[in-house]
């Protein structure tokens, strides 16, 4: 029923009369139904390309995507990850940023070609390197477009018609001629060089494709005969039967035994053992009275390893302690091979385990090659790319053929027996250890010297200038500084070569005559040209006389003919030299980028190959600040995992909640902490968002007849609860804008959260009701109050709009509002006060005191009403006694208090001295004011309209169910 100024008051409904909420802003989100309606409409609208023209001109932005793999649907890790970029995009774009996000997808390595390689089957030995390539390139198309999908029905906004994918020709061109910069600044060699190997895949590891699980390992102790002179250790030792004595959790890697390390800082004692008893399988007393060098601080438990201690056995004797310096060039025989081993110094000796000398295999480790290196010792190698030993040729000592074929898995019982048949195991048993496993297939690794590619980590100084870069970045949170550091200091020269063909070739010719690398300048600047036309894949459709310049002939040897290298590079080159491949003027983008965003593994992985890549070739980081986002783990702090049952899948939630909701869970948890997600977890985000909605439709519904440009009133003339919202949402702005600065997303939510259901619901909406529902249409009461709605709606739909994306263009539209709230600036805190006088904003203070008295009076009615004394609030008189600077303070507010405490009458006397009376207690309040609280049943007639109890219910004849007010608002309404 519209009122009308002619209407005839005998005939009016008077309910019909109250301005109840009109709003088309359904309580029901229908969250699955309107998100992708929402995404339809911002791709049609080119929503992405309005945001960037609304930020011409203004201050550049950039978070630099790290690129999701492309293969496999995304999971919550992937979703949190791609949202929380959405955030810190949006965030920056509505603080007045022009923030692009041009996102990327690594197309690259060994898990797809895997997958292909799976489905081609027996196909593939039928068919050339460039059709398996392209065969990996499609199946890498068809997951980028499947992501794609998903991360556009995340709310994720971004240049998504123009991304990056280092399978390009654009960027496969970038990645050689990255190689070739870094090639020609001296920084890269190839070498024999041990490097984690995976036999499964029969490729080399980069230290970031490198996981750490248990494993189960024969732990040894093995002797070696001591050659030389066992008197230029010790006098004492003269005519003695000496021995070294080693640990190793890899008695595979016994037969490429080269030396045994000792530590020159270290005491060594000799020691005696009479009728020593080696382990099972060896009679004892077959060596009396043997000697053997162990480190004096492991001889204890050495012993007790070995046997020497059990029962009936004498004791162990020390004859004689040295330095282990004195150890050095002693000559030791290979317990079962035809070779010497050498005694060698080296710091890497500790004495946490073992016997304080180390078994060293420069073919089998990095701190053993180092340390051969150093003595010219030969990097041997007996094993091949399937993990199968072999006769090297040119090897030093023939291997047993119990040994040739066989995996080195297969080896470890082999090799024991071996050394059980030669009186040379002391000791023997099974260990769980930290061992090294491929991270895609998860299989142990081995340490295998190859001949790979490397770029030297301090070959011009690019270590140390890397960890001065690590300096000037902003880490988020703060550690990671310190753990990507101490990864740098520590790590080896980076091997950038993979034996594998879906990649980036490594552009290098090999002179067929002698075998010397081509590695001329401009020659290897014209292959990365023909990439950039071509893709990487002309590498393997022409030959190398095709793509040499007629007339090539080798430096060295004159020679003519030249084959192509076939290792391909390392994916994390790849993706490390993203920022050259985005950050330039083919995206429009600017160099160093200001964040990368990703999960604590890129710390060894892209933030660690970017920062190699950036220092190395454009002399710092390609990153100003680095951020973290945690793991996504189950309710119960477990991983989760499809075979464990605890997994939960984006597009599940998204089919039965929405989108909405994964990302407000995303603003819920600090980010850079794990995180979790479980059913529970879930159906309080479900109520959460419930509650942030409801506050959205009860102010649309109360400003359906609102327009701000007409019926604003000027703050100043605002009722004071009124003003007082607006201050305590002045503060929020203030504090949110502060905290999406420093990317604390959840301290954003949580205080908008508690503001809504807080200080909004429990106390300003509920007070608000009987003026906005009650006052006349276009009483300045109303308005009033619908000008304070107004603005906190304008403001906290902004707040909101990076977070809950659909939900604040809903709003946005519902507002009647131009565009997109995405297109719009974040609030600035002065909006919500504008005009508001310092005299009003001082007298806003005594509301934080009222709406604490009030909290005080809610309880005393509770009590009331479980007392059966009142039903519903209005129902109650209160008598308010209080003394202190309390009394003049309610005297004053005296008018507002029914209304602010929802009751129907309420009287305030003075208090001759603090005291209760059933009320607050002294204290509650600042001393010296005490309050105590009577409720009464309030007197009068009950207004039809209003349901307050008043003493002038039906004096006006025309209205004879309500009370002197309505009557008024209601006159005023029919009247205009």
């Amino acid at each position: 029923m519209e009122l009308t100024p002619t209407m005839d008051s005998s005939n009016v409904d008077v309910k019909q009369t109250l301005n109840l909420p009109k709003t088309a802003f359904s309580m029901k989100a229908n969250l699955p139904q309107t998100e992708p309606k929402l995404v339809e409409r911002w791709e049609k609208e080119g929503l992405y390309s309005q945001i960037r023209a609304s930020r011409a001109g203004k201050p550049t932005w950039v978070l630099h995507d790290g690129p999701p793999y492309a293969n496999g649907r995304i999971h919550l890790g992937t979703a949190f990850n791609k949202i929380l970029k959405d955030f810190v995009v949006k965030s920056r774009t509505m603080a007045g940023f022009d923030s692009p996000y041009v996102p990327g997808w690594d197309c690259h390595g060994l898990p797809i070609e895997i997958k292909v390689d799976s489905e081609l089957g027996g196909k593939k030995a039928h068919m050339s390197t460039v059709e398996i390539r392209r065969a990996c390139r499609k199946y890498a198309e068809k997951y980028i477009d499947l992501q794609r999908t998903d991360f556009k029905r995340l709310g994720v906004l971004g240049q998504w018609d123009d991304p990056y994918l280092t399978m390009s020709a654009h960027y496969q061109s970038v990645i050689a001629g990255a190689f070739v910069d870094f090639l020609h600044r001296g920084y890269i060699y190839k070498g024999l060089k041990p490097v984690h190997w995976c036999i499964k895949d029969r490729t080399a590891l980069a230290e970031a494709e490198v996981e750490y699980a248990d494993h189960s390992s024969p732990s040894i102790w093995v002797r070696f005969a001591l050659k030389s002179d066992p008197a230029s250790l010790h006098p004492a030792l003269a005519g003695r039967n000496v021995y070294g004595l080693i640990w190793t959790t890899t008695p595979w890697t016994i037969p490429a035994n080269m030396a045994i390390a000792y530590n020159p800082k270290y005491e060594y004692a000799a020691v005696e053992v009479s009728n020593a008893g080696l382990a099972a399988g060896n009679a004892a007393g077959v060596f009396p009275s043997d000697v053997y060098i162990i480190a004096t601080d492991l001889l204890q438990i050495t012993a007790e390893k070995c046997g020497w201690t059990d029962e009936g056995k004498p004791a162990p004797q020390i004859i004689a302690t040295f330095p282990g310096s004195v150890i050095e060039h002693a000559v030791f025989r290979h317990p079962f091979l035809d070779r010497d081993s050498v005694g060698i110094l080296a710091d890497h000796v500790t004495l946490e385990q073992g016997t304080g000398a180390v078994h060293t295999a420069p073919g089998h480790g990095q701190e053993d090659y180092v340390a051969g290196r150093q003595y010219g010792l030969a990097t041997y190698c007996p094993v091949d790319a399937a993990g199968r030993f072999y006769h090297a040729e040119g090897a030093p000592g023939r291997l047993p053929e119990e040994l040739i074929g066989k995996t080195v898995w297969e080896a470890n019982p082999i090799v024991i027996e071996i050394l059980k048949a030669r009186h040379a195991l002391c000791g023997l048993e099974k260990i769980s250890h930290s061992y090294p496993h491929c991270w895609r297939c998860h299989h142990a690794t081995i340490f295998r010297a190859t001949e790979q590619w490397f770029i030297g980590m301090d070959r011009n100084d690019l270590r140390q200038r890397a960890l001065e870069a690590i300096r000037q970045v902003r880490w988020i949170p703060a550690w990671g500084g310190d753990r990507i550091s101490n990864m740098i200091a520590s790590r080896p020269d980076w091997c950038i070569s993979r034996q594998r063909v879906w990649g980036v070739p490594i552009i290098v010719f090999y002179c067929d005559k002698c075998r010397e690398p081509l590695t001329d300048r401009a020659i290897l600047d014209n292959i990365v040209a023909l990439f950039r036309e071509h893709s990487a894949d002309i590498w393997y459709e022409r030959t190398a006389a095709e793509l040499l310049p007629a007339g090539t002939t080798c430096a060295k040897c004159s020679g003519a003919q030249f084959s192509k290298e076939t290792d391909i590079l390392d994916v994390w080159f790849d993706s490390g030299s993203s920022h050259l491949a985005v950050l330039n003027e083919r995206f429009g983008l600017p160099w160093p980028a200001d964040m990368y965003l990703e999960g604590g593994d890129q710390y060894r992985g892209w933030f660690h190959s970017s920062l190699l890549v950036g220092v190395g070739l454009k002399g710092g980081s390609p990153y100003r600040s680095s951020a973290l986002s945690g793991w996504v783990l189950d309710g119960e702090g477990k991983a989760m995992h499809k075979s464990l049952g605890n997994s939960i899948e984006p597009e599940e939630v998204i089919k039965h909640h929405g989108a909405e909701i994964i990302r407000l869970w995303t603003a819920s948890v600090e980010f850079s902490e794990d995180v979790r997600l479980s059913p529970t977890i879930l159906t309080r985000l479900v109520e959460a968002y419930r509650k942030l909605r409801n506050t959205f439709r009860y102010v649309l519904g109360n400003v359906f007849d609102f327009d701000p440009q007409k019926d604003a009133v000027p703050a100043d003339e605002m009722h004071e609860i009124d003003q007082w919202i607006l201050v305590r949402a002045e503060d929020l702005v203030m504090r949110c804008r502060a905290w999406y600065e420093n990317f604390e997303f959840h301290k954003v939510y949580h205080a908008v959260y508690a503001f809504a259901t807080v200080d909004l619901s429990n106390i300003y909406f509920d007070v608000l009701k009987d003026r906005l529902y009650t006052s006349a249409k276009k009483s300045k009461a109303r308005r009033s109050a619908q000008t304070a709605l107004y603005r906190l709606l304008d403001a906290l739909v902004r707040l909101l709009a990076p977070m809950i994306s659909f939900t604040a263009e809903e709003v946005w539209t519902h507002m009647n509002r131009e565009g997109s709230v995405h297109t719009a600036w974040f609030p600035e805190p002065s909006e919500l006060t504008a005009g508001l006088g310092a005299a009003a904003r001082k007298r806003t203070a005594n509301w934080d005191r009222l709406i604490e008295i009030r909290g005080a009076v809610l309880k005393s009615l509770e009590t009331a009403r479980n007392e059966k004394l009142i039903g519903a609030p209005l129902e109650a008189r209160l008598k308010l006694s209080a003394n202190g600077d309390l009394f003049p303070l309610l005297e004053q507010y005296a008018a507002e208090l029914p209304g602010l405490f929802i009751v129907s009458q309420v009287e305030v006397t003075p208090a001759p001295s603090p005291g209760n009376a059933g009320g607050l207690a002294a204290g509650d309040l600042s001393e010296p004011a005490a309050l105590a609280v009577t409720v009464e049943r309030a007197s009068g007639q009950k207004c039809e309209r209003c349901w307050k109890y008043t003493s002038d219910t039906g004096a006006d004849p025309r209205f004879p169910t309500v009370c002197g007010s309505c009557a008024g608002s209601i006159d005023e309404t029919l009247n205009g």
